[in-house]
């Protein structure tokens, strides 16, 4: 009698200890993922250091790109959070750790020397595998193009990463990322090459691309340093930081849709 008392007070216990039953037969059709971006970043640092950095240290990301055979390192599952993004903001949402998926690649980014600051460029490998990586993962999330972004757009502030040498017109050419239109760029800078706007226009758009800028109708150093990330993304062979024709006219596109074709009208023949 006491066996059988105990059988079946561990088989109780058991129970208790393994949950209810969940019965997963429906799924409901009203839901999405919770991943909303995906911020790209370079380590600067080589690889065994961002492997130990990334993988045993208060920082982490989903993914690390290696710099000699492009090894793919999964380090945190896309369903957990992982800490890439450090303080952050695009488009209203601050904290991006929460609901973005984070690449890191092995890249050095930079040296000063006495010539000036040499950037670091990718391996042909890293960049193939960058786009097999960010195709994979904006599909399974349905990111959208908006949305994949480098993390000097979250922190321009504080970051560079992934750098001027990034290949983010491969990206935009894979359908990945948001890229002005090179005519209505054109035919845009001609325009503000006649009247450049001011700061205050400047700032507007800067914020309504997705940057958290400041609205003080000045050039200051905070929103060069805005300016700079966006020339350093889609003109990286100036990114200055000075309000220029050519910035003006990638920002008005980048934040004005195209026209509507006009509707054409036909008439009935009798």
């Amino acid at each position: 009698m006491k066996r059988l008392l105990l059988a079946l007070l561990v088989l109780l216990l058991a129970g208790c200890a393994t949950g209810p039953r969940i019965d997963t037969s429906y799924s409901a059709v009203s839901q999405d993922s919770r991943v909303r971006f995906l911020v790209l970043h370079y380590t600067a640092a080589d690889s065994p250091a961002s492997l130990k950095i990334l993988s045993q240290q208060g920082v982490s990301s989903h993914y690390l790109i290696d710099d000699k055979d492009s090894k793919v390192w999964g380090l945190v599952d896309e369903n957990r959070r992982a800490y890439h993004a450090g303080l952050s903001f695009w488009r209203g949402y601050t904290q991006l750790n929460y609901n973005s998926i984070g690449i890191e690649i092995v890249n050095l980014g930079y040296k000063d020397t006495p010539e000036g600051r040499l950037w670091i460029p990718y391996t042909p490998e890293q960049v193939e595998t960058i786009v097999k990586l960010v195709k994979q993962i904006v599909k399974r999330h349905q990111i959208l193009p908006e949305n994949v972004i480098g993390h000097s757009d979250i922190a321009p502030q504080r970051k560079t990463d992934p750098g001027p040498l990034f290949p983010w017109k491969r990206l935009a050419d894979e359908g990945l990322i948001q890229w002005p239109d090179a005519a209505r760029v054109a035919l845009k800078q001609t325009e503000f090459g006649m009247s450049l706007p001011d700061a205050r226009w400047f700032q507007q758009k800067l914020a309504l691309h997705g940057y958290l800028v400041p609205q003080s109708a000045q050039f200051d150093k905070e929103t060069m340093n805005v300016i700079s990330v966006l020339q350093m993304k889609y003109r990286p062979a100036r990114f200055d930081g000075v309000a220029d024709a050519e910035t003006a006219a990638i920002l008005d596109v980048l934040t004005t849709p195209p026209a509507a074709p006009a509707a054409v009208v036909t008439t009935a023949r009798k």
